[in-house]
């Protein structure tokens, strides 16, 4: 069990990866020793399960939070925060981390410096470098820019973070937590800091998230902000409308002073026609479900309990229904 001799708190999602997830122990333990706590969430692993054993053998004390399927690994991450939530203390820290090397261990320190301020609640890692392909790192830059527009907000950081025990709570209070970590600290108005810091290369293996993966990933944070987006979208729609519209009134004026040429009138006048009746359409579409997505939040907290199929501390075994 945690309990107040431990510091920090580290949640880290395992999915079929028991090699760079007990590298990562290790190291954890050679940097922080017994004041850390580990939670490591295995999502569902069939070919290499994670055992308490990878924590034991690492020296470091932890808990194994198994998981009854394959649930993604923002909600992995969400229902590590759960149960974080339930069982710390208000003077401990917690740091959230990939469990492949991405997220460097020696850079922990970093992040929980800035977490001192009294007017910090979260302190995300924002990469300085990355190893990552061209063609990963293009669709990064287009993604940020694309977020930026429908959203309103910049997003330049991904899970790696560390949080204060507040900042903890109110985010597993928050619905939007299991579909994207990063969207849903934006959206909870903590106060955040950001800490450039560099990125690892992967301890063992090849990660397990592709091209297709990556982009709903990138969408899912997008969802987090729907009313925003639904809205910038119908005023964009509007707006088109109101040019088909100024564009339909020009047509006609040059057509009564005799400026145009035969057949330009009926084309152009139907394409103006056919763009307003379609834009105007979709703006009502986006308002409805603007007034949808408005009535349907909910605001409960994660009911992680139902994912987990089993907590393993070293030592004992506890099975959740």
């Amino acid at each position: 069990m945690i309990d107040r001799a431990h510091r920090l708190i580290v949640v880290t999602p395992v999915y079929e990866d028991v090699e760079a997830s007990s590298r990562l122990f290790k190291e954890l333990s050679a940097q922080f020793g017994k004041g850390v706590f580990v939670v490591a969430v295995d999502d569902g692993s069939v070919k290499q399960p994670l055992e308490v054993e990878s924590l034991s053998n690492a020296g470091v004390e932890g808990v194994v939070v198994k998981l009854r399927r394959n649930v993604g690994h923002q909600r992995a991450i969400a229902i590590g925060l759960g149960y974080v939530s339930e069982h710390m203390h208000p003077e401990q820290r917690v740091v959230v981390m990939d469990s492949d090397g991405e997220d460097l261990p020696a850079t922990i320190p970093s992040l929980l410096g800035q977490l001192e301020s009294a007017q910090t609640d979260v302190v995300v890692a924002q990469r300085k470098s990355r190893v990552e392909t061209f063609r990963f790192k293009a669709f990064y830059a287009l993604y940020k820019r694309f977020f930026s527009l429908m959203t309103g907000r910049v997003i330049s950081f991904g899970n790696f973070m560390a949080l204060k025990s507040v900042a903890v709570k109110r985010l597993v209070a928050m619905q939007e937590l299991s579909i994207h970590v990063a969207s849903a600290v934006l959206a909870s108005k903590l106060r955040t800091c950001v800490c450039p810091l560099d990125r690892g290369p992967r301890y063992a293996g090849q990660s397990k998230m592709n091209f297709v993966g990556l982009a709903l990933h990138g969408f899912k944070g997008l969802m987090v902000f729907a009313e925003d987006v639904l809205v910038r979208v119908g005023i964009a729609c509007a707006g088109i409308a109101v040019i088909a519209v100024g564009g339909a009134v020009a047509a006609i004026f040059l057509k009564l002073m005799g400026f145009s040429t035969p057949g330009w009138f009926s084309v152009a006048l139907g394409i103006l026609v056919l763009l307003f009746l379609q834009t105007g359409a979709l703006t009502l579409m986006t308002l409805m479900l603007t007034g949808v997505v408005r009535g349907g939040t909910v605001t409960t907290a994660i009911a992680y309990h139902d994912f987990v199929e089993q907590i393993i501390e070293q030592g004992s075994r506890l099975r959740c229904a």
